[in-house]
């Protein structure tokens, strides 16, 4: 009975729910891309306590990058190792998981870059345009774009959707949002891994700085 049972739950974490993903893959993408959903919370504590937010992203990097070392010397760190692994992709095996590092940078960096709604589009960006259009990607995604390595059209849309609504909170202008949202869907396009979590706030940040 209980051998049935793990091979129901292995059968069903390993189901195919898109052409691209699992049950499996899903979860742990959902998993990731909630720890993304946590940067929104970051511009809020920053318009109250802006050090003291700086402070404790440059404590958070810091922890993280000692317990990837820790964990990579075969010395796991509890929790910490435990969500690090959880999270992390199947190209991360065995290696350094990037993607909190270059995650906390950005945020900390488009902080200290960017006036604060600049700051905030920038960083709700990649809290929920990134975040989403993964997860869309994976569960709806069927037209794949050329040049991005495996992005998909769908995914893209859902980015654009949520850096739309996100934006218009924040600058409350239509065409200003609408603006910021095509600038996010294209940046979110390019390839480039782990380092999108760097690149996306900056630039989307920057480009909100320049509008007029």
């Amino acid at each position: 009975m209980r051998n049935a049972l793990l091979a129901l739950i292995g059968d069903f974490r390993y189901r195919k729910i898109s052409q691209s993903a699992t049950v499996n893959d899903l979860l742990k993408e959902f998993f990731r891309k909630s720890i993304h959903f946590c940067a929104a919370l970051v511009p809020w504590f920053a318009e109250r306590h802006f050090d003291a937010t700086v402070i404790l992203l440059s404590v958070v990097l810091s922890v993280y990058g000692w317990s990837e070392y820790r964990r990579l010397s075969g010395f796991a760190v509890p929790v910490i190792s435990r969500i690090t692994v959880l999270a992390a992709r199947k190209r991360d095996e065995g290696r350094f998981v990037l993607g909190p590092v270059t995650m906390a940078v950005g945020v900390m960096f488009t902080l200290l870059l960017f006036p604060g709604d600049a700051a905030k589009i920038g960083i709700y960006a990649l809290a929920f345009g990134d975040g989403i259009a993964s997860l869309a990607g994976k569960l709806w995604g069927k037209t794949r774009l050329p040049l991005t390595r495996g992005k998909s059209l769908e995914g893209s849309l859902a980015c654009f959707l949520m850096v739309f609504i996100s934006s218009l909170t924040v600058l409350r202008n239509p065409l200003a949002a609408f603006a910021v949202a095509a600038a996010a869907s294209l940046v979110e396009l390019i390839p480039l891994q782990d380092y999108d979590n760097l690149f996306i706030p900056i630039a989307i940040a920057g480009f909100v700085s320049l509008l007029p």
